[in-house]
């Protein structure tokens, strides 16, 4: 009882380590502490200041302050200087991916689960799995490794994933997912064995990417895979005779379009189409594609040197480059500049390197067959690759065509043949009015694919799919096969020199069509709406991309 009686003072704990940590050491004399009308504080008012008189309310918790107005309140939130508060579902998702996977992981929005999760949460392994298989289909379609990335990206996000790091190379896709920042994260990747051009095939998968993007579309995981494995089933629109019929008739219009005439059509045609049927003969033998398109190169080549040697009186040289412009690899040099410029460096390296190895072929086969004619003194005029007839109208319906063939030839959906041979012309106009004005033919060629990319990019976004449909066919009429031709005759005739010229303009000119394609892409992102916010993430984070950090 008499403990009980005791102070609270009584009752604490005597020892020295039950000491607070905050009282002064022996000898130290502590402060008086000073009243309370005497406020010390920096926040205090000074003296004559007034003070408003609080209204009482009960004094509930809730009560708002005195000095609060309604009408000069701040918003709920404030978000600060370029974060990606708005939701930013108004703008198409390819750059909303983009703009997301430019940003470092810790300021990336927090995922809102467009699809249904299970009541488990979702499948991490199935998603991943359904994500590297979507990423397959379009990096073996030739789609760009950035817009790889950002379709991968869609896709785990749209169901819930967050803290996904796609990754895209020449051959490997892979995808990590790190549930937090304790967990163990969980990786997955994919090889890819073949590559096939089915523009067809893109665009389906381009339009499942998209419906599992939409908040308003409803595709569970089961859903997914069974469009995914109709896609892979779906047979290509076109069959092998007309793919064959197209690559001659692309020749034939090719070899119009640098001068020729009916009787050149027709020869450029008949070579195209052996060159195809060798080569398709090459790839079921199981042939490297290097050795296809060495093949390939031959009978157009061949066909020419004996035209000279029966002295018909044919532009023998245009019936050889008609069959160039079928071989060369324009969409893989445009893949290949692309991923350069968006700093794929990796990927970008290794299309370039397959560029290298194609044309190479296409240069041993035509060599092959030119040197064999200059044995035989038929070798062709190479001053009649350089006589070009200026003939507007014919050139461009001859350019149309040659679009038209090049869109079947890369399995585009019937729908999009039209448009893209649209495209070709006008890019053929823009381009045959500026080097009529006296602009190089470098400069000029820029230019045109630069309306190419421009109005593909627009289309595709108009359309929600890839815009490789609208534009790779429409470079075709501005590949170099004069200027590749004119080269390899050259260094066949010992004339270095001029061979390495004409070559070297090859290459400027196919860079310029690659870099032309990309610019366009790119400015066509200015005539994007894109929300307030986003659009200010989407600005710091492309400048980021830019400057390299």
């Amino acid at each position: 009882m008499a403990a009980e009686a005791e102070g609270p003072e009584d009752r604490k704990p005597g020892s020295d380590e039950a000491r607070s940590a905050f009282a002064p050491p022996p000898g130290i004399v502590e402060p008086e502490v000073p009243d309370d009308d005497q406020a010390t504080s920096e926040f205090a008012l000074p003296a004559g200041a007034e003070t408003a008189e609080p209204v009482s309310d009960g004094g509930s918790a809730f009560a708002p302050p005195s000095t609060y107005s309604a009408a000069a309140s701040p918003p709920a939130y404030t978000p600060g200087q370029d974060f990606p508060f708005a939701r930013m579902t108004e703008s198409p998702w390819q750059d909303r991916m983009r703009t997301m996977l430019r940003m470092p992981v810790d300021v990336r929005p927090v995922p809102e689960a467009v699809q249904k999760p299970s009541e488990t949460g979702p499948s991490v392994g199935r998603v991943l799995d359904l994500t590297l298989r979507i990423g397959e289909l379009l990096l073996a379609g030739g789609e760009g490794a950035e817009d790889v990335e950002a379709a991968m990206f869609a896709v785990a996000r749209s169901y819930g994933l967050d803290r996904c790091e796609p990754t895209v190379t020449f051959t490997l896709l892979s995808i990590t997912h790190q549930p937090s920042l304790v967990d163990d994260p969980v990786s997955a990747n994919r090889t890819v064995r073949r590559r096939g051009t089915d523009y067809t095939r893109l665009a389906a998968v381009y339009r499942l990417v998209a419906d599992i993007s939409a908040p308003d579309v409803e595709v569970s995981l089961e859903e997914a895979y069974r469009r995914l494995a109709e896609i892979r089933r779906n047979r290509h629109p076109y069959p092998t005779w007309v793919l064959t019929a197209a690559a001659g008739v692309l020749a034939g219009a090719a070899s119009v379009l640098v001068g020729g005439g009916l009787l050149v059509f027709l020869a450029a045609a008949l070579g195209a189409v052996l060159g195809d049927r060798l080569a398709w003969y090459c790839a079921g033998r199981g042939l490297p594609e290097f050795y296809q398109f060495v093949v390939a190169a031959m009978p157009p080549a061949a066909i020419g040197v004996a035209l000279k040697i029966a002295e018909v009186d044919l532009r023998a040289s245009a019936v050889i480059t008609g069959g160039l412009f079928a071989l060369l690899p324009g969409r893989a040099l445009v893949a290949a500049v692309q991923d350069g410029l968006t700093g794929f460096y990796i990927t970008a390296s290794a299309r370039l390197l397959e560029v290298m190895y194609l044309f190479i072929g296409i240069v041993i086969g035509v060599l092959l067959v030119v040197w064999v004619g200059l044995q035989l003194d038929a070798a062709p005029d190479p001053d009649d690759v350089l006589k070009i007839p200026p003939r507007p109208l014919v050139q461009i319906l001859a350019s149309m065509v040659l679009v038209l063939t090049f869109a079947i030839l890369l399995q585009q959906e019937r729908s999009t043949v039209w448009i893209v041979t649209l495209n070709g012309g006008v890019a053929w106009v823009t381009y045959g009015a500026l080097t009529a004005g006296g602009l190089p033919q470098v400069p000029s060629t820029a230019v045109a694919a630069g309306l190419v990319g421009l109005f593909g990019q627009l289309l595709s976004r108009y359309r929600f799919t890839s815009a490789l449909p609208y534009v790779t066919a429409a470079i075709g009429p501005l590949l170099p096969g004069s200027a590749t031709y004119y080269g390899l005759l050259s260094i066949a005739e010992d004339r270095l020199d001029a061979g390495l010229a004409s070559l070297t303009n090859a290459a400027a000119i196919a860079l310029a069509i690659a870099i032309g394609v990309n610019l366009g892409s790119e400015t066509s992102r200015l005539f994007i709406r894109v929300p307030g916010a986003a659009r200010a993430a989407k600005q710091r984070a492309a400048a980021k991309r830019t400057r390299g950090f």
